[in-house]
């Protein structure tokens, strides 16, 4: 390809200065090692196409102009806290946020204008976007965009915060490469999503009553992420200073049956393209009845009965590469072996000189 590029240029620059000519030919030499050398998630992870995107977003156009959505934001609203925190122990003022997503603004609400000066807000939903509250004192924007091809300009965002959306993202390895091009170099992308153990006692109830009733399994809850693919998704995007934890949240529920509704109410139904059209009514009971035989457990103190659902959240942070990030010492310059760590008070009595630069005393 080299040659051929080589061959193109010498006949169309025949007869021009010949130190010209080897400067263009370096010119396309150098700018093909570097595409050849720059590391991308898309060029290592394939897209997946598991979601149908326009019904989930009918889903929750609808779930937001319910009137008892309210009913069935608990989850999403202390997780929406729990991320807003891990932005306070950042110590610093992000002028230019975006909670992608964002629903109604479940990590927007918690913003400080001490953590976040302006903050956009970026759903599919203008019902849900209409209702978002964003913390007061925060300069606000709105926007109504799709998380899974949104469009921002580059080095143009310090902080992308997201909370509980990326779990209905096909192309995961393209979200998290267009969102390394949006920060600004030292800036972070702070986010959560739901994990593969969530509702992990619905999904074996419904599996179960399939098999019981009709014979087969049939998808009826979608499929999650692993913690491992979001640390190798942030790796093959570029980012640095990575950290991947997880949290699990156990809610009791009356039964089955309340938990589906809750799930419907906030736009979580299922949306996989293999999903089955519909759940038929002897399925649901049999589901419900195997789950409350399974996991149901009595509290005689409140003379009731539930069922536990498991919600697995995966938190994840990641920052764009940047000159000031701290760096590994070199490999072989540390002072003291590990061999020696039964000597370690020996080792703490001894003092040294270390010589303070200039960068030290900033």
């Amino acid at each position: 390809m080299r040659y051929l590029q080589y061959l193109s240029l010498r006949r169309s620059l025949l007869g021009s200065n010949a130190k010209n000519i080897q400067a263009d030919i370096r010119n396309i030499v150098q700018n093909s090692s570097y595409a050849a050398k720059q590391k991308t998630a898309s060029s290592i992870y394939r897209t997946m196409n598991i979601f149908d995107r326009k019904t989930k977003m009918i889903q929750r156009e609808r779930a937001a102009c319910n009137d008892e959505y309210h009913l069935s934001e608990y989850v999403k609203e202390e997780i929406g806290w729990r991320t807003a925190d891990k932005i306070f122990d950042i110590k610093r003022t992000f002028k230019n946020a975006v909670e992608l997503g964002a629903s109604r603004g479940y990590v927007s609400r918690h913003f400080l204008p001490d953590s976040v000066e302006k903050v956009t807000l970026c759903d599919t939903s203008r019902t849900h976007l209409d209702k978002a509250i964003v913390g007061e004192g925060v300069q606000y924007e709105k926007m109504i965009m799709d998380e899974e091809n949104f469009e921002l300009p580059d080095d143009s965002v310090d902080l992308l915060v997201s909370s509980l959306t990326f779990h209905w993202v096909n192309d995961l390895p393209g979200l998290f490469d267009r969102i390394m091009k949006c920060l600004k170099p030292d800036g972070v992308l702070l986010a959560c999503t739901f994990g593969g153990d969530t509702l992990m006692e619905l999904r074996q109830a419904l599996q179960l009553s399939d098999l019981e009733r009709r014979g087969g399994v049939s998808p009826h809850i979608s499929p999650f992420t692993r913690p491992t693919d979001i640390g190798g998704l942030l790796n093959a995007a570029g980012f640095t200073l990575q950290t991947v934890d997880i949290d699990k949240m156990t809610i009791w529920y009356p039964s089955a049956f309340e938990l589906m509704r809750d799930l419907r109410l906030a736009g979580e139904s299922n949306a996989a393209h293999n999903r089955s059209g519909h759940l038929p009514r002897d399925v649901q009971f049999a589901a419900a009845a195997i789950y409350d035989q399974m996991y149901g457990k009595d509290f005689p103190e409140r003379g009731s009965r539930g069922v536990p659902a498991t919600f697995e959240i995966i938190n994840f942070v990641g920052w764009k590469p940047d000159p000031s990030q701290p760096a590994p010492i070199q490999r072989g310059s540390g002072q003291v072996s590990l061999k020696d760590l039964h000597k370690i008070d020996e080792i703490l009595q001894k003092t040294t000189t270390i010589k303070v630069d200039d960068d030290d005393n900033k």
